[in-house]
């Protein structure tokens, strides 16, 4: 696994007070859990991230970011190639910070301040001007909207390998007995331990995930057409009546939204 940054710039708790980086590769990216002394911000620029914390698993799209505090326990797995950026902030910066694992929606000012950032020795103190830049990015985690719409993952191991094959291919549309039997495991069991472990029915956590994906399609500028066969929906007028129940507005409009907040 190439490691996106080096694990001793992560674990100290000395050097700049914060560093960036960007990576993009052709394969998943799956890290194990693990924490460092630094709070640790990071996102995709394409695709869904599985996040793991202490108390919390989530599935997040490319539109939002989470942030991590120091000394946090947490993994993450990318479902495709992964292509995604990190932040990490020492932990006197991250005084005043969220204290607790949360997800929040990008801005075109974040992701541009974590572009230039990316670009900075790793070694060297801050100047003034890249002092500015990292003000701007930790400003930006402070003040961003929290989202709610992370998708919580079931924990029981044989649950989890059907979210994880469903995130992975959410045109999928085996029915829950089809499932239950891939998994080993008897519908009413599935259909239980579902909704114990995620609050949300099969059907239900699936739509939710489809949505996710939506929204992360939406951001990379695809057409509604080609979104709801990636997403297994017979017609589109089926997905966008989905889209619309959810959201209360239509894909195209949400999409206008997306392009008029990431310009500003």
């Amino acid at each position: 696994m190439d490691h996106l940054i080096d694990p001793a710039h992560v674990r100290a708790g000395d050097g700049p007070e914060l560093v960036a980086v960007k990576l993009s590769t052709r394969w998943p990216r799956v890290t194990q859990v693990h924490c460092h002394a630094r709070g640790q911000l990071f996102g995709s620029l394409r695709g869904l991230l599985t996040v793991t914390s202490e108390a919390n698993c989530w599935i997040v799209p490319s539109v939002h970011a989470v942030w991590i505090p120091p000394h946090t326990a947490h993994a993450l797995r990318s479902h495709g190639p992964f292509n995604g950026w990190s932040v990490y902030v020492t932990e006197a910066s991250s005084a005043g910070l969220p204290v607790e694992p949360c997800t929040m929606r990008t801005s075109a000012l974040l992701l541009e301040a974590v572009a230039r950032a990316s670009t900075w020795p790793r070694e060297l103190p801050l100047d003034a001007a890249q002092s500015h830049v990292a003000a701007v990015i930790l400003d930006e985690i402070r003040s961003l909207p929290r989202e709610q719409f992370g998708l919580p993952v079931p924990r029981d191991r044989r649950l989890l390998r059907i979210t994880s094959a469903l995130a992975t291919d959410l045109s999928d549309t085996r029915r829950l007995e089809e499932w239950a039997k891939w998994a080993g495991l008897s519908p009413r069991t599935l259909s239980r331990r579902f909704l114990a472990e995620t609050g949300f029915t099969f059907s239900g956590w699936r739509q939710r995930a489809r949505l996710m994906k939506a929204v992360d399609l939406i951001a990379a500028g695809a057409s509604v057409t080609a979104i709801a066969m990636d997403l297994g929906y017979g017609n589109v007028s089926a997905f966008i009546a989905m889209f619309k129940r959810e959201f209360a507005t239509t894909p195209s409009a949400f999409a206008e939204d997306v392009v008029r907040r990431h310009a500003t």
